[in-house]
């Protein structure tokens, strides 16, 4: 065990963090931004390692062709209005994201949530860089542009509207009630929305009281109702994945149905899905920690062979090693009875660390519950609202971004309302609000 070495970063992660930043520059404000955003992510030790396999990867590609230069342009009319153009596009993307929670609600919100929401943005500034030497545009939010966008995506309110509205408060003719009505639905909208529309009443009670907005779990359900906006429910059939091999060896069921152990990596369990695309099916692999909740690792591609889970396995042996845990002894690693959890490949790897292979019965979804509950989470709080999806890359980038979010953001009833992160940080002393309740030791 102490002799065995591996990589700091696994290849296939490197290639897929090049990938993503490569398809989702343009949602950022810089590549920068973009690299930074996805190195957090996926738990890449800083932002500068992935710029540098960035630019390693863009000076591959740059050699594969032959002697292309780039051709200057000089500043004309033309080159001034599309930049203009694509100045204007910029602010208005910085709008709809600051508005996501309006424009993702079934009905238009109340005039009151949208002049808080104007007044709140009202004056601030996107910035465009790329002009004639570096020089940088500068586009303000006004009302008529912030009004414009709005009413494009379905929520019309007219710039006089909203003047007349803010001289009716300040004249005192909308009451103390309707005011703080209007307030509170505004962050309700918020939390709604930031977490991917899938909270009900009580979660959305949660969230702002540990932001310290102070409000009655009654009111959020009365002003829920209001806005019409509710929770995700979960439902709906799925097609057989698990196909087993009745020829091969299984291992022994070393759970038992039991998913509560005492402390993290003592059981992993696994499994993957699919996602329909319009470019083919898209499968999906995860691997949580039963302890905390959290994806250890995650693996999207377009088949279903063994290097699908055997990749998801390796991020979260990687995701372990970089918090100092090398030795997973003893360790459970518990799937269903598929084929690809029990070829040799995967089989091998496991004993090179000395995890246990721990496999259910066939066909019987309770032998795996808990694995099966966070791929209903996946599927009812991500693949199902924001579908139709495009292809891999659609899926993998917004698979990304849920993961970090149901690790670090995300609460959950099995754990207390408490994240997947806070419950590890807790039962191993390091969450930042023991320091000022445990006392001191010398």
């Amino acid at each position: 065990m102490g002799e065995r070495r591996k990589k700091q970063y696994p290849d296939e992660l490197r290639e897929r963090a090049v990938r993503m930043v490569q398809e989702s520059s343009e949602e950022y404000s810089s590549q920068w931004a973009a690299i930074n955003s996805i190195a957090g992510k996926l738990g890449i030790g800083s932002g500068e390692t992935l710029r540098k396999w960035v630019r390693e990867a863009e000076a591959a590609q740059a050699n594969s062709k032959a002697g292309k230069k780039g051709v200057s342009v000089d500043e004309s009319p033309e080159v001034k209005r599309l930049r203009r153009e694509n100045a204007e596009l910029k602010r208005a993307n910085e709008i709809l994201k600051a508005a996501a929670g309006f424009l993702c609600g079934r009905v238009r919100p109340a005039t009151q949530v949208l002049v808080r929401f104007i007044a709140e943005h009202v004056g601030r500034v996107t910035l465009v860089e790329g002009g004639p030497a570096d020089a940088v545009m500068e586009l303000n939010w006004g009302v008529e542009p912030i009004c414009a966008v709005l009413a494009e995506y379905g929520t019309p309110i007219a710039p006089s509207t909203y003047y007349e509205h803010r001289a009716r408060v300040m004249d005192g003719h909308l009451s103390d009630a309707e005011w703080r009505d209007a307030l509170m639905c505004n962050e309700i909208h918020r939390v709604w929305a930031k977490n991917y529309q899938v909270y009900g009443a009580k979660k959305v009670w949660l969230q702002l009281n540990r932001e310290g907005i102070r409000v009655a779990r009654c009111t959020v359900e009365r002003l829920m109702r209001f806005m019409s906006i509710e929770g995700a429910r979960r439902g709906g059939k799925k097609p057989r994945t698990t196909i087993s091999d009745p020829a091969a060896p299984r291992p022994a069921d070393l759970v038992d149905r039991q998913f509560t152990p005492a402390r993290p990596d003592s059981l992993w369990v696994a499994d993957f899905t699919y996602v329909a695309t319009w470019a083919g099916t898209v499968y999906v692999a995860l691997v949580i920690d039963a302890f905390s909740r959290r994806i250890l690792g995650w693996r999207a591609s377009t088949n279903k062979r063994v290097e699908l889970v055997l990749d998801a396995l390796e991020m979260a042996m990687w995701t372990r090693g970089r918090q100092g845990v090398d030795d997973l002894t003893g360790l459970r690693h518990h799937t269903d009875a598929g084929s690809q959890y029990l070829a040799l490949a995967m089989t091998e790897r496991l004993a090179e660390h000395d995890i246990l292979p721990s496999v259910g019965t066939v066909g019987d979804a309770y032998d795996n519950a808990l694995a099966e509950s966070e791929i209903g989470l996946y599927k009812t709080e991500l693949i199902h609202p924001q579908a139709p999806w495009k292809d891999l890359d659609d899926v993998e980038l917004a698979t990304l971004e849920w993961v970090d979010w149901h690790n670090h953001r995300r609460l959950h009833s099995a754990c207390s309302d408490l994240t997947p992160v806070e419950v590890e940080q807790i039962h191993y002393g390091t969450h930042p609000v023991l320091a000022t309740l445990l006392p001191s030791t010398v």
